[in-house]
């Protein structure tokens, strides 16, 4: 899937949300519900009222790239409902896109080397 850098903030809205909306649709929730700037290049992951949909929605610099995501046989494991957003790290949100249990999954911790080998 094509995805900005590494080092960028991931979003879930924890509502689900009408999935008939669009780029523009989600981009107002985003500003309007979630207080974000959908312009920034954070990701925003949008549920639907069925857990075996989601999509994804950012600004990659030039317009807003929108990804939508149905599971045939299985349904995403999602946050509790409620209000208000949680943070995915890369991860997290690729297992979430996988349709694994992104709870079980966390990232390795690299260190800087002191010195090239």
């Amino acid at each position: 899937m094509v995805m900005p850098s590494h080092r960028v903030r991931i979003l879930v809205a924890t509502q689900p949300v009408d999935f008939r909306k669009g780029h523009d649709g989600l981009a107002a929730l985003a500003q309007s519900v979630l207080q974000e700037d959908p312009f920034t290049g954070t990701v925003f992951v949008f549920r639907a009222k069925r857990a075996d949909r989601l999509k994804i929605l950012f600004w990659d610099g030039t317009g807003l790239v929108m990804a939508y995501k149905r599971l045939e046989e299985t349904t995403f494991t999602w946050p509790a409902i409620r209000e208000g957003v949680m943070t995915l790290n890369r991860v997290q949100f690729e297992a979430l896109f996988a349709g694994l249990d992104w709870r079980k999954v966390r990232a390795l911790e690299a260190h800087k080397p002191a010195a090239a080998e």
